[in-house]
C-alpha cells in the first residue's frame, strides 16, 4: 500500500487543517510540549497530552480547551513503562479519540550534564530510559494503533545534539540518546511505509526551563554561538509541528528538520 495521498486539489492552507484529527502529545504539560498542545489545538485537533511530574498539568488543560475551544485532556504517564504507554494509549484513543488517534507527537524528553567518566547506571539509565527507550515505546504503541486504522502519523522531538557535540557542557548520554532517536525515526520510517509517516524535529536552543535552569554565563556563551544572535522561543516551533502533522506533508517521511537559528552551520 503506498504512501497516504490526501486530494491534492485542496487549497494549500486547508492543507494544514488538522480539523476533526485527534493528536496525543507526550510531555505535553510545559516547555515545547505545552505549545505543541496549543499549536495543534489551534489547528483544529482535539489534543491529549500526557505528562510525569506536573501538578499544574489539569490547569493547563483547561486553559488550552479555553482559548482554543477544542477538547484538551491530560493523562499521567511515565513513559519508561512499556505496558503503562500501551494501555494508556490505548484509553486515550478509546475514551477520548472515539476509538482513534490521528497524529502522535513523542515529546518527553530530558537533559543531564554528567561527564562522561562520572556516569553510573542509575544517570545513565535516566536519560536513556526517557530520551530513547521512553520514545521506543511511544512509537510502538502509537504504531498499534495506527496499523490497526490504516493511517497515522509520529512527530518526534530530537535535537541539534543528535548532529554536534555541544560545548562547553559534558552531555555525552543525552547526545548519545538523540542520535539513537534520530536514526530510530527514520528505520520506522521505512518500516511503517504502509501505514505512518514519521517524522523527527531536531530544535536548538530553545527558551524553555531545560535551558533557563543553566548558570547565566553559560546562557551567554551559547548565545555567542548563534549566528541568529538569539535563543529561540518554543512558540517560534509551533508551526513546524503542524506542517508535520498536517496533510501538507503528505510525502514526508523519515526527514529529521533541524530549526536552530543556524547553530549547526558554522
Amino acid at each position: 500500500m503506498p504512501l497516504y495521498q490526501p486530494n491534492l486539489t485542496t487549497p494549500v492552507l486547508e492543507q494544514f487543517s488538522l480539523q476533526g484529527k485527534t493528536a496525543l502529545v507526550t510531555g505535553g504539560s510545559r516547555g515545547i510540549g505545552r505549545q505543541v498542545v496549543q499549536a495543534l489545538a489551534e489547528a483544529g485537533a482535539d489534543v491529549a497530552f500526557t505528562y510525569r511530574t506536573a501538578e499544574d498539568a489539569e490547569q493547563t488543560a483547561a486553559s488550552i480547551a479555553q482559548q482554543t475551544n477544542k477538547r484538551i485532556a491530560a493523562y499521567h504517564l511515565d513513559v519508561t513503562k512499556r505496558v503503562d504507554v500501551l494501555e494508556t494509549f490505548e484509553r486515550i484513543a478509546k475514551e477520548f479519540g472515539n476509538g482513534r488517534l490521528d497524529v502522535v507527537v513523542a515529546n518527553a524528553g530530558v537533559c543531564q550534564n554528567v561527564p562522561s567518566l562520572d556516569y553510573e547506571e542509575e544517570n545513565w539509565a535516566y536519560v536513556n530510559d526517557v530520551n530513547y527507550t521512553g520514545v521506543m515505546w511511544t512509537a510502538a504503541a502509537a504504531g498499534k494503533i495506527f496499523k490497526r486504522q490504516g493511517r497515522g502519523n509520529l512527530v518526534i522531538t530530537a535535537s541539534v545534539s543528535a548532529n554536534l557535540v555541544n560545548v562547553p557542557q559534558t552531555q555525552a548520554g543525552y547526545n548519545a540518546s538523540k542520535a539513537a532517536v534520530v536514526q530510530l525515526a527514520k528505520s520506522l520510517a521505512v518500516e511503517w511505509t504502509d501505514f505512518a509517516r514519521v517524522n523527527c524535529v531536531s530544535p536548538g536552543y530553545i527558551m524553555t526551563e531545560m535551558l533557563t535552569r543553566q548558570p547565566e554565563d553559560l546562557q551567554k556563551l551559547w548565545l555567542s554561538q548563534i549566528p541568529a544572535k538569539r535563543i529561540c522561543r518554543p512558540e517560534e516551533l509551533r508551526g513546524l509541528y503542524v506542517f508535520l502533522a498536517s496533510d501538507a506533508a503528505c510525502y514526508m517521511t523519515g526527514s529529521n528538520i533541524i530549526i536552530d537559528g543556524g547553530y549547526t552551520l558554522p
